[in-house]
């Protein structure tokens, strides 16, 4: 704790100074060593050029789909990775799946392998889901916020986490404390939006996966009751389409021997066994898009439905769309299955299939992950922060390091902290990029001391 903050409340409750003096000493917090007395400064020396860097990519568009922009923001930030001594590659998937690709980073332990201490793995993403469609453009202050808080797209989500993982690296640089290290960053594309199959997108982040002992991922993080947080688990994103069909005919002989029950009601009947059957802890499932009639179809991004019909006709074909988030692989595989199972057992005259696409798998809540909690109080301990609090993983989303969980234990929201991911209004506490930095720094150097 803040030594500042236990004299207050204990002189608010009628502590003397004294008393208070020698409490701090029966708690006192490790010492800063030299070499991360060094990486703090260099943070806060460069946090002007920091927020600098900020407002340049965020005025720069990089929704997932405008590939030009995606390899802009690359352009910038892949420099300032390689004047850190990281050897860096290009990964395009334009020709694969039209996406903008991965910018891999790698900072090999001069010493050879396992003589750097703990090979971390940093995860990133350039794009944003701002498209160059939306309104929401441009880098500006928040008025009446003192110069603390900003907006832009992409500001916290994660841009700002861009920012982050470079200033601290360059403080370890500045620090001496780089030279040492074993490191390797994977920024994808198409975070926001992967491309398919992940086992081709995601193929050299899962492989630096399996090369790595820590994986901390940039993406924003958050706060609870004041205190900042990290997430320790993320759940999955998986995408359901479903297809019901039925015999068509006058609508006067619905439910009847000949023609059954027809398409819409067949998908009605499934949607609310799905409601009435699958919750579970852990477990959401939405219906995000749905049409029903004599025809129907949706866009080829899913996007759009259309239909046709008459009241006094028979639907004979049903679509929906939605998604179901899981705290495990294994709570996706068994809710995969009564999905299935529900679906399977049709209205007479009736049928339907359902498929899944395996957008992200979930990353659970390990002993390894909590390790890296502590070892991260530690850290804030040493910089006189409170200890970080662990966030519900039902209060957050998927994301790039589920992709690597099955291998190597890692962290979730090391980036950036701001309010309103993904929404027009996007905003960053201007002050958690240098906060998080030194956390950064701090802990990359101690993991590599061991």
């Amino acid at each position: 704790m803040n030594k500042f903050l236990v004299t207050s409340l204990m002189a608010a409750a009628g502590v003397s100074v004294l008393s208070s003096v020698l409490a701090c000493a029966q708690v006192s917090e490790p010492a800063l060593t030299p070499i991360e007395s060094a990486m703090v400064q260099a943070v806060d020396a460069e946090n002007p050029a920091a927020l600098a860097l900020l407002e340049k990519i965020v005025n720069i568009n990089s929704g997932t789909m405008n590939l030009a922009g995606v390899v802009a923001v690359k352009d910038v930030v892949m420099p300032q990775i390689e004047a850190l001594g990281f050897k860096t590659r290009w990964v395009s998937m334009e020709a694969f799946d039209q996406r903008a690709g991965d910018l891999v980073a790698e900072h090999p332990c001069p010493g050879g392998t396992g003589k750097c201490g703990k090979r971390l793995l940093l995860i990133g993403h350039m794009d944003t889901v701002f498209e160059p469609s939306s309104n929401f453009q441009r880098y500006s202050i928040v008025p009446g916020t003192n110069g603390k808080i900003a907006t832009g797209p992409g500001v916290s989500d994660m841009k700002g986490g861009l920012v982050v993982m470079l200033s601290a690296l360059k403080a370890m640089k500045a620090a001496g404390a780089l030279d040492g290290a074993d490191i390797t960053i994977v920024l994808s594309g198409d975070e926001e939006r992967p491309g398919h199959p992940t086992s081709v997108s995601r193929k050299d982040m899962v492989s630096a996966g399996k090369r790595s002992d820590v994986a901390l991922e940039f993406e924003n993080g958050g706060q609870i009751d004041g205190v900042d947080s990290v997430r320790v688990a993320r759940r999955s994103s998986i995408g359901w389409q479903l297809e019901a069909s039925g015999r068509s005919g006058h609508s006067s002989q619905i439910f009847g021997a000949t023609y059954g029950y027809g398409a819409i009601y067949e998908l009605t009947r499934i949607l609310n066994q799905f409601r009435t059957e699958l919750p579970e802890q852990g477990l959401t499932f939405n219906v995000g898009l749905m049409v029903g009639g004599s025809t129907a179809k949706f866009n080829d991004a899913g996007t759009e439905g259309v239909a046709t019909g008459k009241v006094n006709v028979i639907s004979p074909v049903a679509l929906a769309a939605g998604d179901i988030r899981t705290v495990s692989n294994e709570q996706t595989d068994r809710v995969e299955a009564r999905m299935r199972s529900i679906v399977a057992d049709h209205l007479a005259k009736t049928g339907a299939t359902i498929t899944f696409e395996e957008n992200y798998p979930a990353m659970a809540d390990t002993a390894g992950n909590r390790a890296l909690v502590e070892q991260l109080t530690a850290v804030n301990q040493s910089l006189g922060l409170p200890a970080v609090k662990v966030a519900d993983v039902m209060s957050g989303g998927a994301g790039d390091i589920s992709f690597v969980a099955p291998y190597v234990p890692g962290l979730v929201g090391v980036g950036a902290q701001g309010s309103g991911a993904h929404a027009e209004g996007e905003t960053v506490i201007l002050d958690s990029l240098a906060r998080q930095a030194k956390r950064m720094a701090l802990l990359m150097y101690r993991l590599g001391k061991n």
